[in-house]
């Protein structure tokens, strides 16, 4: 999968479609649905609407649960995290928008956990890629791509969602 094919519209598609039968094998009842800020909650607005999920949308700013925080340092404009329901003992469907080093999922479950122990947690992520340094796998997936070292993909958004892979490199 490369530029010309990465149509979001198509990835969210695979990934409803995805998501919907893992909560059937994995009989998910009433699940509440998080967002990582900021391209995981662009997904998770319109999955959540798809789903029809009762709950309303949890939201997570993972800034402060990152393990490269003290070399990236802290956005000016960091929003704080949204949990509208209890945690504890909920089925939860975390999502984000590309699955990458593992490093961002691994702060999401961090914060997750310090609202509460959920009974399980269902990872959908819109495009998984290669370059993974933590042992983290989404449950569900709209598509992968894998890149070379130079390259990053990237969600702009919210209206309208694009995906668009970038080289590091100086032209």
């Amino acid at each position: 999968m490369r530029d010309s094919q990465l149509s979001v519209d198509e990835l969210l598609a695979k990934l409803e479609v995805k998501l919907r039968e893992e909560m059937a094998k994995r009989d998910l009842h009433n699940p509440a649905m998080i967002g990582i800020h900021s391209g995981g909650a662009w997904i998770a607005e319109k999955l959540h609407a798809c789903l029809e999920l009762r709950e309303p949308l949890g939201l997570l700013n993972i800034s402060y649960y990152r393990d490269d925080f003290s070399q990236i340092g802290m956005h000016p404009q960091v929003r704080p995290s949204n949990m509208p329901f209890r945690v504890e003992g909920r089925d939860i469907i975390l999502i984000d928008d590309v699955l990458y080093t593992g490093r961002t999922i691994r702060a999401a479950l961090n914060e997750i956990f310090d609202y509460g122990r959920p009974a399980q947690v269902v990872l959908g992520v819109l495009i998984e890629r290669d370059g993974r340094q933590i042992p983290v796998q989404a449950d569900c997936i709209g598509g992968r791509i894998e890149l070379g070292p130079n390259e990053k993909i990237k969600l702009s958004g919210p209206t309208p969602l694009v995906l668009n892979i970038h080289s590091s490199l100086a032209a």
